[in-house]
């Protein structure tokens, strides 16, 4: 029988009371059943209202102002700017896409890293931080494959909108417009484009 969520109880005065171990915890201690891949969930203790990503994005928050940041201001901007659009659910199954890749690539690496330094590896931050330094190119390049081949998924995924677009508002499609580098165009013959130079000559 799988074992149930872990219920954590947020009261008024912002203190979290967790059932399993009936204690009150806090902020760091949820963090670590983050890091734990504990499964929780947050509620209000009086209305039951689900905030668990309330607090995780508080614990982010406290992340981001503590150390050395993850999300630059332009990347946070562009993330502000998708809410409220048609792209904003898309947007975000495409970030939990890559995501969930992300993670994938660093349990292979850390696979990697336990088949040459033993199990220690896993638990050894020291290890883990030597390998990454010896695995810097193979990354790097992995990750540059890895954003081209994301970039090329949503471009199509982008042309394959405007087509339906194009299907569902044929009337607001934009036309093509003409070659200017085009001698002739098809509203005028090469008769017609030469002329104007005849009439001048004649004057």
């Amino acid at each position: 029988m799988a074992e149930q969520s872990r219920l954590i109880k947020k009261y008024p005065n912002r203190r979290l009371y967790d059932t399993r171990t009936s204690t009150y915890i806090t902020l760091p201690d949820v963090k670590e059943l983050v890091l734990a891949h504990e499964n929780f969930q947050v509620v209000d203790a009086k209305s039951g209202e689900d905030l668990t990503r309330a607090i995780l994005l508080q614990i982010i928050l406290e992340e981001e102002a503590g150390g050395a940041p993850m999300f630059s201001s332009d990347l946070l901007s562009q993330m502000i700017r998708f809410y409220g659009s048609a792209m904003q659910g898309m947007m975000g199954r495409y970030l939990d896409n890559n995501m969930k890749a992300f993670v994938e690539m660093q349990v292979k690496l850390k696979d990697q890293a336990r088949t040459i330094y033993g199990d220690k590896s896993s638990g050894n931050q020291d290890l883990w931080t030597q390998f990454l330094s010896f695995q810097g190119p193979a990354m790097q390049q992995m990750m540059g494959s890895y954003v081209d081949q994301t970039q090329k998924v949503f471009q199509q995924m982008q042309d394959r909108m405007k087509e339906q677009a194009r299907k569902i508002f044929p009337e607001v499609a934009p036309e093509v417009a003409p070659d200017p580098a085009s001698e002739t165009s098809p509203e005028r013959s090469p008769e017609d484009s030469v002329a104007p130079i005849n009439a001048k000559r004649k004057k």
